[in-house]
């Protein structure tokens, strides 16, 4: 098996449901405490050992490549006054020299179509996917144990209420090997009461390069986009794919109320924050 050393980041979106926010900020900076949502995703793929980041952007998205890169008067202003912590803290989020690269979606045309924008960087080789919408601890290294294990492509998966089964992907579960299981189909928001599980597609896959050669056909489906869902269900027909069940929670911050949640949970996990935190939110629900 080739080893998982290139990750697409898809960082094209609109992010309507944030306006006005988002009308000059990319939604992908956004802060989650005091690090950018992108910033928390890049960390968790770097943690698990992915080596090179592929970030497929849009108009109004430069911001996103700044921030992967030196801001000299920045680091020069910090030392200047000392702020030795701070720079040193920057130093150690950058990724090195060569470990970046960009690449444009021209057209809003679905997240198929964004993946499919990076081919000619990730090349002929098995690759991650992340969706920076979707804020997790430890959900890459976990898949990338998955994919030592059973190779093929892999699809993070995490327990959903049936009756919430409509408003994602779906995948329907087979032999089981502890954490993980093999997949024998996948679905689509499917209409109530028609899931074949309640495992939804968590927005982090491991998959093989021949994707490409399926979505490059552009074929269309829900809303008119190309799907990924969908160029996936065709893989399958030839190829493996196994889900895994992520041991731990994932925040969906293109949500507002899921943006807030993670606020609230990273907060909480800051030593320097925590008990000041928990003292306002007992104020706020008059509990203080």
């Amino acid at each position: 098996m080739k080893p998982i050393r290139k990750a697409v980041l898809p960082v094209a979106g609109l992010g309507t449901r944030f306006l006005p926010a988002t009308k000059a900020v990319p939604k992908e900076m956004l802060t989650v405490v005091d690090r950018p949502v992108v910033q928390h995703v890049v960390d968790e793929a770097r943690e698990a050992g992915i080596e090179h980041f592929i970030f497929v952007t849009g108009r109004g998205k430069a911001v996103i490549e700044d921030h992967f890169d030196i801001a000299f008067e920045l680091d020069h202003t910090l030392q200047a006054r000392g702020k030795q912590a701070a720079y040193e803290e920057l130093k150690r989020d950058l990724p090195q020299a060569g470990q970046t690269s960009f690449t444009r979606q021209q057209a809003p045309l679905g997240l198929g179509h964004a993946v499919w924008c990076a081919r000619e960087i990730v090349g002929d080789e098995p690759f991650a996917v992340l969706l920076p919408d979707m804020l997790s601890r430890g959900c890459m290294g976990q898949m990338l144990k998955a994919y030592e294990q059973h190779g093929g492509n892999v699809i993070a998966v995490e327990e959903v209420k049936p009756e919430e089964t409509h408003q994602y992907g779906i995948v329907a579960v087979g032999e089981t090997f502890g954490q993980s299981f093999e997949i024998t189909g996948m679905v689509e928001k499917p209409k109530a009461g028609t899931a074949p599980s309640n495992f939804i597609i968590s927005g982090r896959y491991i998959l093989q390069p021949e994707i490409f050669s399926i979505l490059e056909r552009g074929e269309t489906g829900a809303g008119g986009e190309i799907q990924l869902t969908d160029a996936m269900i065709r893989l399958a027909e030839e190829q493996k794919f196994y889900g895994m069940h992520f041991d731990g929670r994932t925040y969906d911050t293109g949500s507002k109320l899921g943006f807030l949640t993670a606020n609230l949970a990273y907060g909480l996990e800051r030593p320097e924050l925590a008990e000041p935190l928990k003292a306002e939110i007992r104020r706020l629900l008059g509990e203080a």
